[in-house]
């Protein structure tokens, strides 16, 4: 697969989702980077911006076979991963798996359950792979997990430890749509109650799996220079140089930025990276990936803020 046939591909997975989800096109943008580069995905963003609904639609354009958990502080690693069951006719324990056992996940409200719980999607997003009473057993290979989290309700929930967020490739703060984004969604949704089905919007698969293998193999093919190299280094490592962060992004971070950028290259038609990719990714890549220091807290700046400076001042190849 040519990377013009991944841009066509992608044209066709954004007007599929466009029958049922108004709006949200940097998202959507965002998610396609994601799967091509085998990364996750963390959406955060006020209840009722379509977050769960997007995912839903997002999986039935790829024909991915979706999973959802609904993540409660009852919630325990076994109802995730799942656990090997007793069976008195044969005397043998026979896995039952959980519904981490899918192409995409959905992970609704993932900061509402306890760090033990959480921990269980560390191996998994990894690796693609899960560890049950010592055995270990594969996941797709297209496994992707997208997860969401509400800012504004903090009472009952759990900060994401910062080793799980840095297994997001992305996050992406999704807001309230604009006047005539919210007028098309009163005008096309206020005329029924209850859950809208994807299939019934029209929403059909627009790619096969082989296509998507093919994506994944054109995406890797992309030339990435020493200059891109270069750029992305002094980008990842000025969050870690600049009094204002307290910590930086990591080694993954830069490898992911620079792998990420290689995904959008081919989502735009091109089979080679330019600093432009760097710099429209470098804020979802790296907001979760680093924390404020002490003093700019207390100034009231936020990560947003300080990362597009160092965007801003980061010398870009020509």
């Amino acid at each position: 697969m040519t990377v013009d046939e991944v841009k066509a591909l992608a044209a066709g997975v954004r007007a599929e989702i466009a029958k049922a989800v108004v709006g949200q096109e940097d998202t959507i943008d965002l998610l396609l980077t994601a799967l091509f580069a085998r990364g996750h995905v963390l959406l955060e963003g006020p209840p009722g911006v379509a977050k769960t609904f997007l995912a839903q639609c997002f999986a039935r354009t790829l024909g991915l076979d979706f999973g959802r958990i609904q993540f409660t502080p009852d919630l325990m690693p076994a109802d995730i991963i799942g656990s090997n069951v007793f069976n008195f006719q044969t005397s043998t324990f026979s896995l039952t798996e959980g519904p981490l056992f899918c192409e995409l996940l959905l992970a609704d409200e993932v900061n509402r359950t306890p760090p033990k719980t959480q921990a269980a999607l560390l191996e998994a997003m990894q690796e693609r792979r899960v560890t049950i009473d010592g055995k270990t057993r594969p996941l797709s290979a297209r496994f992707m997990v997208v997860a969401t989290q509400n800012p504004l309700e903090q009472q009952g929930t759990y900060p994401l430890p910062e080793a799980q967020l840095d297994r997001f490739l992305f996050k992406q703060t999704l807001g309230y749509p604009s006047r005539e984004e919210e007028r098309r969604i009163v005008a096309e949704y206020g005329v029924q109650a209850g859950h809208v089905d994807p299939a019934a919007r029209g929403v059909g698969r627009a790619v096969t799996a082989k296509q998507l293998d093919e994506a994944h193999k054109a995406v890797a093919a992309v030339r990435l220079t020493d200059e891109i190299v270069g750029y992305v280094l002094d980008l990842v490592r000025s969050t870690r140089e600049t009094p204002d962060l307290a910590s930086g992004a990591s080694p993954r971070a830069a490898a992911q930025l620079a792998l990420a950028a290689r995904s959008r290259a081919a989502l735009d038609g091109r089979d080679y990276a330019i600093p432009d990719d760097v710099k429209a990714l470098a804020l979802p890549l790296l907001r979760h990936r680093v924390i404020l220091s002490p003093a700019a807290e207390i100034d009231g700046r936020r990560p947003d803020q300080i990362l597009q400076g160092l965007v801003d001042l980061a010398a870009a190849p020509r």
